[in-house]
């Protein structure tokens, strides 16, 4: 956590502040702040809401049009065919993002009930992959879907950046077979799913610039990499090296241009997630999403 935080907990005393955070059982605490927001919410005035929906990004509608969305789902799903199609809940468990992942959780919206609001699909399909896998081994589970997300955290003051957002994600889960074999074949078929997308789109009222995969790998996954990279083809392939440790040696991106430039409109990657749920090391698990969102606002033709 960086910054000093210290004046969130003015006018709360030592005790009250360890028994909030630590010392309240999950059902006490989950208890009391259903209470407090209870009375806040008692406190609230029309003129209250209208002000917060006027200069709250978290609220306000999204600038895309909504039919636009719902057919642009169908096509990526459509091109997703391999894919189960799952609808998630807004919600998920908390700490689902900072426990898996190294992401600050003053950038998820916290919720009550022991939930966030979703930030990123892919982790939360983690754990039902991983459900999956300790129910059948022996299973490959493979998921989409198309979900609205909200994140906490400072957005790019640019068109076609929102605190809410729809992301299409790919999910994949199995274990790992002979020579890595499983987790090269997963990256692949996400990168090749996603190209179709975009294929598909172009077809249906979309326009992109010239697109650009690249792989990157750390320098022990190196090999895994140069694979990966010789079984795409049929567009531009670069290999570069991976330093963020957010992935797990492993990571794609597909950047497509524009008029102004390229912007990177799909990534994806190499986790151990579900290895650690399912408490199995021999679990492999990718995960990839797409800026549908963006896709709307920036690509389709007029």
């Amino acid at each position: 956590m960086s910054g000093d935080r210290s004046w969130t907990r003015a006018g709360v005393d030592g005790a009250a502040y360890d028994a909030l955070a630590r010392g309240l059982t999950n059902s006490q605490l989950w208890s009391l702040l259903l209470d407090v927001m209870a009375q806040r919410a008692s406190t609230r005035s029309v003129s209250d809401l209208m002000a917060q929906w006027q200069r709250d990004p978290f609220t306000r509608p999204t600038y895309a049009d909504q039919r636009t969305l719902v057919e642009l789902d169908g096509h990526l799903l459509a091109a997703a065919a391999a894919f189960e199609a799952i609808e998630l809940s807004p919600l998920a468990p908390l700490g689902v993002c900072s426990v898996m992942g190294p992401a600050s959780q003053n950038k998820i919206v916290s919720a009550l009930r022991g939930t966030e609001v979703v930030a990123d699909p892919t982790n939360v399909m983690a754990l039902e992959c991983a459900r999956r896998l300790k129910e059948d081994p022996s299973t490959v589970v493979r998921l989409a879907t198309s979900h609205r997300c909200v994140r906490a955290q400072e957005v790019p003051k640019q068109p076609g950046f929102a605190q809410h957002f729809r992301i299409f994600c790919l999910a994949t889960a199995a274990r790992e077979t002979r020579d890595h074999a499983r987790l090269v074949e997963s990256l692949v078929e996400h990168v090749r799913t996603h190209l179709a997308a975009l294929d598909r789109l172009e077809q249906h009222g979309y326009a992109f610039g010239r697109r650009q995969v690249r792989v990157l790998a750390s320098a022990d996954r190196a090999p895994l990499g140069d694979r990966i990279a010789e079984r795409i083809t049929g567009i531009d392939v670069r290999r570069e090296p991976l330093e963020h440790r957010y992935y797990g040696g492993l990571r794609f991106m597909i950047d497509v241009g524009t008029a102004s430039g390229g912007i990177p409109l799909v990534d994806g990657g190499a986790f151990d997630w579900v290895g650690k749920l399912a408490s199995n090391s021999r679990f492999v698990y990718v995960a990839s999403g797409m800026g549908s969102q963006l896709v709307a606002f920036k690509f389709r033709r007029s």
